[in-house]
């Protein structure tokens, strides 16, 4: 069964979208830990970080570079945070944290955005991409 990740990467549920290439696809986290998280992920589906091939991991961590450079045009923060833990869904992601604090990238944390918030700043992000 395809994981909600390639649900939203095949259209299947909608998302912000932020960027996308042939090998990847980034999307906001609808349940943010601060505005401008956001979710970096392979089309392919893989469950674990290390059993990306090298090729494909190389892509992907250059990928999230890029997004993660935008989200730094885009959001206020005093940077922007990297992690990746993988066990709410079995599908590869590294999430790119605006972060302000420490409490930012805790997943305790969660900020409200309504829809119109959300397209605001997937908007400012995309016109960030380098």
């Amino acid at each position: 069964m395809p994981s909600i990740f390639t649900k939203i990467i095949n259209g299947d549920i909608p998302c912000y979208k932020i960027a996308e290439d042939d090998d990847n696809f980034a999307f906001l986290d609808i349940n943010p830990n601060a505005k401008g998280h956001t979710l970096c992920v392979p089309k392919k589906e893989v469950d674990k970080l290390l059993d990306l091939d090298e090729a494909s991991y190389m892509k992907l961590m250059a990928f999230s570079r890029k997004v993660g450079q935008a989200i730094e045009a885009s959001v206020e923060c005093q940077r922007v945070g990297m992690s990746v833990i993988g066990l709410e869904v079995p599908h590869v992601h590294v999430h790119l944290i605006p972060l302000q604090s420490m409490k930012n990238a805790t997943f305790q944390y969660k900020e409200s955005l309504k829809p119109e918030e959300f397209e605001k700043v997937a908007q400012s992000i995309r016109d960030n991409l380098k």
